[in-house]
């Protein structure tokens, strides 16, 4: 509406109150006839403003006309001349693209009716309708920040999203809100980021808000990042992420805003503080994403590997400094800190695996450097690594891209990794991969002998251990029976004492007869006989015959026969004397 239109239209009011103008207001180059007593009574500083120029001329108040220069109102003639038509009685409308404007207008005036009407129209307005107002609100600045206007207009935003958040819109796609937001600037959304905190709201609606903006900011700074507008955009949209103590942003969103900071070009503090804000929640992002940072803007070559170093880095770090806290409350509460000392094991072995990928992607790039492959894939420790077979895979694809590397630096590339930590399909392919330096692969051969060596002895070990089992239980049971066996022997032995004991007691009482003299000689022969035949067959049972068994206790073993395996080998073998076996 032009400044003209609006004159010619208060012209005409004055004309059909057929009072004369004895206010006139000048607004750059437009000017409004008004009335005293209209606009004194509705606008304070109107009223001010009479009274001082009245004052100085000494003037009668009813009588003089005052002019006043208003070119510093917020919004211009036109909000001045809404506020006119306000004042006089006029109808209009209050909608979200004059709504900041009248309410900055009627606070430099300082009206009473007109703000409360606006704030009324703010409290009632949907959430496209609030977003507006806070939009329009930044062509007011810095009025619109200094009256309070930006303020109550993102507090009205804020509002709107809690209430969307607990209370969805049926009809609404779930998040749509998130999107409206994309409109405003990185300051306003820095006021509706901080309303939202005084309002308590979720961390999870805070995140979604941020990363909603993010995404969308994103992608116009990716579309063209050789723009100099795009790192003032990427540094703002940094300084308005909610920290992750307030809201836990996507590690993804996280890394494509370090991607596009790193491109554009923004300035060190912030690129290292995207960096260590990464690291802080890099065990929830993928391989992918951290690749995505080691890329150019089109995303087709390697060309930020140290971004990629410092951010694993930092992660290192953090644990490590973890660890070192944990460990000094172990031993005031043990099992909590076994808790996180184990959850902290997972998120580097996880961190690990995810940094074998990214340096297996980063080794296709024939560009990439030595220094800048094993910084990104050394940055994890090696005792970090349960198994070194995917940083293998990493260093034998670095050297399958650059086969023209020497053997010192081959063995470089290789001092990433740990040959005695490769499975034994890797120490399979690792013996037989002539890209390997020599130092490599004869310490996987040495690793699979000492395997091979270690498995050999200990089979030995145990079946020695068996054999030598089996022998001590087969020399019991023998023990055993030969303990029966004399036992027999002696009750046999016991019998025929006491029958030569007869015959010999028969024979000191003989009788002198010739005919009884010739039978008795031949019974002692007998007896005689049959002693020696008891006497064979004991040196047969002999266990000292030829002095090649052991003296053991026997009446031990034949108790129960549990000599141990130990005892029974470490037993003193010596020969036994000769001597005859004699009955008592």
């Amino acid at each position: 509406m032009s400044a003209a239109s609006s004159m010619d239209r208060i012209t005409q009011w004055v004309s059909t109150q057929e009072i004369p103008a004895d206010l006139t207001i000048r607004i750059a180059h437009s000017i409004f006839p008004l009335h005293k007593a209209v606009m004194v009574p509705r606008c304070g500083y109107i009223r001010r403003a009479v009274a001082a120029d009245t004052k100085d001329k000494d003037k009668d108040p009813s009588a003089a006309s005052v002019e006043l220069d208003l070119s510093a109102i917020p919004g211009g003639a036109d909000a001045f001349e809404k506020v006119a038509r306000y004042c006089y009685g006029a109808n209009f409308e209050i909608n979200a693209r004059n709504a900041a404007a009248l309410r900055c207008a009627a606070a430099f005036l300082d009206m009473a009716d007109l703000p409360r009407r606006v704030d009324e129209f703010l409290a009632q307005a949907a959430l496209p309708s609030a977003v507006a107002v806070l939009r329009s609100c930044e062509v007011l600045l810095p009025a619109a920040e200094e009256l309070g206007v930006a303020r109550r207009a993102a507090d009205a935003v804020a509002l709107r999203i809690c209430n969307e958040a607990l209370f969805p819109t049926r009809s609404s796609p779930p998040g749509w809100w998130a999107a409206e937001l994309a409109a405003l600037s990185p300051a306003s959304f820095q006021k509706v980021a901080t309303a939202l905190r005084c309002r308590r709201a979720a961390p999870e609606v805070l995140a979604a808000a941020a990363s909603a903006y993010a995404e969308l900011a994103l992608a116009e700074v990716l579309a063209d990042p050789s723009q100099a507008d795009q790192r003032a955009l990427v540094e703002s949209v940094v300084e308005v992420l909610p920290s992750g103590a307030d809201a836990p942003i996507p590690a993804a969103l996280l890394c494509r805003v370090l991607h596009a900071a790193v491109n554009s070009e923004a300035s060190a503090k912030t690129c290292r503080d995207l960096e260590l804000r990464v690291a802080a929640v890099l065990e929830q992002a993928t391989a992918g994403d951290l690749f995505s940072v080691a890329l150019d803007g089109a995303g087709e070559r390697v060309r930020n590997a140290d971004t990629v170093r410092r951010v694993v880095a930092a992660f290192v770090e953090r644990q490590q400094a973890a660890d070192s806290h944990q460990g000094e409350r172990r031993n005031r509460r043990s099992s909590m800190s076994e808790a996180v000392d184990s959850s902290g094991k997972s998120a580097m072995e996880k961190v690990a695996r995810m940094v074998d990928e990214v340096a297996a992607e980063m080794a296709t790039e024939e560009s990439l450097g030595i220094s800048r492959f094993v910084g990104v894939a050394g940055a994890v420790p090696k005792e970090a690594r349960a198994c070194h077979d995917g940083v293998y895979r990493a260093v034998d694809i670095y050297l399958k891209t650059h086969p023209a590397l020497d053997e010192i630096e081959r063995e470089k590339v290789c001092s990433v990794m740990d040959p005695l930590k490769l499975s034994y399909q890797a120490r399979l392919h690792a013996s037989q991969n002539k890209r390997l330096p020599l130092q490599a692969v004869l310490s996987a051969l040495y690793y699979d002998q000492l395997k091979l060596r270690s498995a050999g002895s200990e089979d030995a070990d145990d079946y020695d251990t068996r054999s030598a089992a089996e022998q001590a239980r087969a020399q019991a049971m023998a023990d055993a029976s030969l303990a029966r066996e004399n036992e027999a022997l002696r009750s046999e032995l016991a019998r025929m004492q006491a029958y030569v004991s007869g015959m010999q007691q028969q024979h000191s009482k003989g009788s002198a007869s010739s005919r009884a003299a010739s039978p008795a000689e031949k019974k002692k022969k007998a007896s005689f006989a049959f002693l020696g035949s008891v006497s064979r067959t004991l040196s047969k049972l002999n266990p000292f015959r030829g002095g090649g068994w052991a003296i053991k206790d026997t009446a031990s073993v034949a108790d129960g026969g549990r000599h141990s395996s130990s005892n029974a080998l470490q037993q003193h073998v010596v020969k036994p004397k000769r001597r005859r076996f004699s009955i008592s």
